[in-house]
């Protein structure tokens, strides 16, 4: 969910930005507050991200609030599949507005990101501001300075990738299983085959063992067993 705040002092206390009067206003269905026909003017917005609503954003809040037209707040982890607010700015941005961060992290969840972001932007004629690194990518100096550190952050990325993967490789010569623990072991596994097979129904073993039906499935078929299962008819007797 977004917190849009209005730098302006006069409106200080607005959550809402306000468009020029020359610029009619029109809603729009979804989670923007308004959105104007019409763009004459660059703007300056800034984006603030933190993980959850129990962390404050007053130190991104207080360094953005004199360098931007609008700040927009999202509450959500740096490795989010969805990030609805930073997307919703992305794609409001015109050509002469500026993009602006406190820090590099706040908004890209990799350097590889940052930098195809950055190459977008400056495609579309978007500046690019990160305030702590005094970075600004419409300067010569500030697009060099971005690609060097965009550089050296993706190769510590790849540095720690290797050293993961070597420590996963060694791990696996020393016979340690990696991953998840299995919710059943080999006996289980077969109990529970033995019971769907002479006619129980697949939900209620998997009730007795304490597991979801397609984790039990997930199991015969990880072990082996053909599934679904052949049922034994039960023989009928004659006197």
């Amino acid at each position: 969910m977004e917190t849009e705040i209005n730098t302006n002092p006069r409106n200080a206390g607005l959550c809402k930005p306000r468009s020029p009067q020359v610029e009619p206003k029109t809603r729009v269905r979804g989670k923007d507050h308004f959105r104007t026909s019409a763009s004459t003017k660059a703007r300056r917005h800034g984006y603030i991200r933190v993980s959850t609503r129990a962390q404050a954003t007053d130190r991104q809040t207080e360094a953005l609030r004199l360098e931007c037209d609008a700040l927009h707040i999202e509450h959500v982890s740096a490795v989010a599949d969805a990030r609805p607010v930073f997307e919703k700015v992305m794609r409001s941005l015109r050509p002469g507005d500026t993009f602006i961060v406190l820090d590099l992290d706040r908004a890209f969840r990799s350097s590889v990101d940052a930098m195809l972001t950055a190459a977008d932007l400056r495609n579309r004629n978007v500046a690019f501001r990160i305030l702590s690194l005094q970075v600004d990518t419409t300067t010569p100096e500030g697009e060099l300075f971005y690609t060097l550190l965009a550089a050296f952050a993706q190769f510590e990325r790849r540095i720690i990738s290797r050293r993961t993967r070597e420590g996963l490789a060694a791990a696996r010569k020393r016979g340690a299983k990696l991953g998840r623990p299995r919710m059943l072991d080999e006996a289980q596994v077969l109990a529970a085959y033995l019971a769907v097979e002479s006619g129980e129904p697949t939900q209620a073993v998997a009730t007795a063992f304490g597991v979801a039906r397609s984790t039990l499935e997930r199991a015969f078929h990880q072990h082996g067993l053909n599934y679904p299962v052949t049922r034994k008819k039960k023989e009928n007797c004659y006197e």
